[in-house]
């Protein structure tokens, strides 16, 4: 009878094989995994990409004239766009010789042209809305829900005129920059957490949505001093390489970052949500039944 193989040669391999199974499952059921895959099935890329499309194409343009008809500041888009970026001198001139001066805008906006322009911001806030339904797993909202779009594009545009109203000098102290991020981070908040109940049509908990607009506020902080260090010398750069077209490329991609903060803050934000309520339900005592609680927890969600 031929001889067998040793012991230590089968049980080897067996050992690797049951280590890298238990490295895998781990990956899988930790945080990031989680959000890898949460952000698979919501398309987190794609609809970033769609938002940054749409934010070209719809809601930039209104926000333009809405920017020159802004009187008091006189400065046009091209300076909301230079103080959401952070953008240094050098790139600020890429930036104003794209969008021109406000006063052309104005003049040559016309009362159709005023009117197909909020219309397609309508649909910015469509796509936004089917974003945090995909995020929640939400059906889509029914039709009469678009006078929602119409406000939140009125309370989007409010405040980003709130946001460029008082503008931070270059030459500060640490203590008011460090109280202008606060403010910064604490509107933005505000904002995205009463955005999502409201484009959700308030099927969402306050609670559960409190995480995802912390989330997208921290993100958006950090993507502005992202951009000062990343996207104001490629403005530069490619300004000298494309043209003003390098500029757009430059915009367009600081546009698909701002549209992945917005919906992978949300969906960071159900996670974190979702990992609180499992916390909750394994603190309760051990008498209560099973089946109640967890009923209870996922109508909280």
């Amino acid at each position: 009878m031929p001889p067998t193989s040793g012991a230590p040669h089968d049980g080897a391999p067996a050992e690797h094989g049951h280590w890298f199974q238990r490295l895998h499952r781990a990956v899988l059921t930790s945080v990031v995994g989680l959000a890898w895959n949460r952000g698979r099935e919501v398309e987190l890329m794609h609809r970033a990409m769609g938002f940054a499309a749409l934010s070209l194409l719809t809601l930039v343009p209104l926000l333009i004239v809405v920017a020159a008809a802004d009187l008091a500041s006189g400065a046009g888009f091209a300076r909301w766009l230079i103080q959401g970026l952070g953008v240094s001198e050098v790139s600020q001139e890429e930036v104003e010789m794209l969008f021109g001066t406000p006063g052309e805008a104005l003049q040559r906006t016309t009362a159709f042209g005023l009117a197909a322009l909020a219309a397609f911001g309508v649909t910015f806030g469509s796509a936004v809305q089917t974003g945090y339904e995909r995020v929640w797993d939400l059906p889509t909202a029914r039709w009469h829900t678009m006078w929602r779009h119409v406000v939140w594009l009125a309370v989007l545009v409010a405040a980003l005129l709130l946001f460029v109203a008082a503008p931070v000098p270059s030459e500060t102290s640490t203590v008011v920059t460090f109280a202008v991020a606060v403010a910064d981070v604490a509107g933005a908040f505000l904002f995205f957490w009463w955005s999502q109940r409201f484009l959700l049509c308030g099927r969402i908990r306050w609670r559960a949505l409190a995480p995802g607009a912390l989330c997208t506020a921290l993100g958006l902080f950090g993507l502005r001093i992202f951009s000062q260090f990343v996207f104001s010398p490629l403005i530069a750069s490619n300004a000298v390489t494309y043209g003003p077209f390098g500029t757009v490329l430059v915009l367009q991609s600081w546009l698909v970052g701002v549209g992945f903060v917005v919906y992978g803050g949300a969906l960071v934000g159900r996670l974190i949500h979702e990992h609180l309520v499992l916390r909750r339900i394994d603190r309760l005592p051990a008498e209560l039944p099973g089946d109640g609680p967890r009923s209870g927890a996922a109508s909280d969600s």
